[in-house]
């Protein structure tokens, strides 16, 4: 009878569970000297990184918002460090997208923060100036630092506070998607150095090169209105010369509007049919 009980035992399986709680309880045994270790090790290095192609914030002036709050950082406990406060706060920051602080067992504190990247920047009617970033918010001007983003003037009647905020009005909405649109070519990006918003509300773009009145309306179709806007260009102007027309319309389905310049007197407005 003893013998065919210890025949029924899978001696191998139990080896393999024997294994298995002994290194269970060598991870427990490390787990415990790791956090025992991380209470009593002291901050010896804060790091602090600024991601982001713009320069709104710097690393000092991070570490100093910090050290404010939360007193000095190096010397202290890890444990001691309300990391996460510190990431509420730092978001808090209009230019600051998002924060995130961690730290390892040498005792270095890393200060992560990635910036809002501005996509144009508004001069409103009798309100503060303000950008609008990549996600559609509006934040507040720096008086150290100026991105090279289209400006937006004229009729703007859009209300800002100063903080973080989204866009009300449907003429910013426009103006936000048309200067994305532009940004992310490089040809528009060179040529239209503003845009200006008229007494009707339509969006104008203000070129680089040639004193055209080139009128887009608003942000419906832009694909459909920048390819006439380059028909223009590439075959209108070639034929007349960059000063033949005193303004370009393109906000008509199907076709280009140019108004000449009154001293070339051939006619007074030539319809282009759009055959792109």
């Amino acid at each position: 009878m003893r013998s065919g009980f210890w025949h029924r035992i899978n001696w191998r399986n139990l080896a393999y569970g024997i294994a298995a709680l002994a290194v269970l309880g060598a991870l427990i045994s490390l787990m415990g000297f790791i956090s025992m270790k991380s209470s009593e090790q002291a901050c010896s290095t804060v790091r602090v990184i600024v991601l982001g192609n713009e320069a709104f914030i710097e690393q000092k002036e991070i570490l100093a918002t910090l050290v404010e709050k939360y007193g000095e950082l190096q010397g202290r406990t890890l444990e001691s460090i309300p990391i996460h406060d510190m990431e509420r706060d730092l978001r808090q920051i209009p230019y600051v997208f998002s924060a995130t602080v961690t730290t390892d067992m040498n005792g270095m504190l890393t200060v992560r923060v990635r910036q809002r990247e501005a996509v144009v920047r508004i001069i409103g009617n009798g309100g503060p100036d303000f950008y609008i970033d990549q996600e559609g918010l509006k934040m507040p001007v720096s008086l150290k630092y100026v991105p090279r983003v289209p400006v937006a003037n004229g009729y703007i009647a859009e209300p800002y506070n100063g903080v973080l905020d989204t866009m009300h009005g449907q003429v910013v909405k426009d103006i936000f998607e048309t200067a994305r649109f532009i940004n992310a070519d490089s040809l528009w990006s060179s040529q239209v150095v503003q845009l200006y918003v008229n007494q009707q509300r339509d969006i104008e773009l203000v070129p680089r090169v040639g004193k055209q009145q080139i009128i887009l309306g608003n942000a419906d179709s832009l694909d459909r209105k920048f390819e006439k806007l380059r028909l223009f260009y590439s075959k209108i102007v070639p034929k007349t010369g960059i000063g033949a027309y005193k303004s370009v319309n393109l906000k008509y389905a199907g076709q280009i509007v140019c108004e000449r310049d009154e001293k070339f007197n051939p006619e007074d407005n030539i319809v282009t049919k759009d055959t792109i």
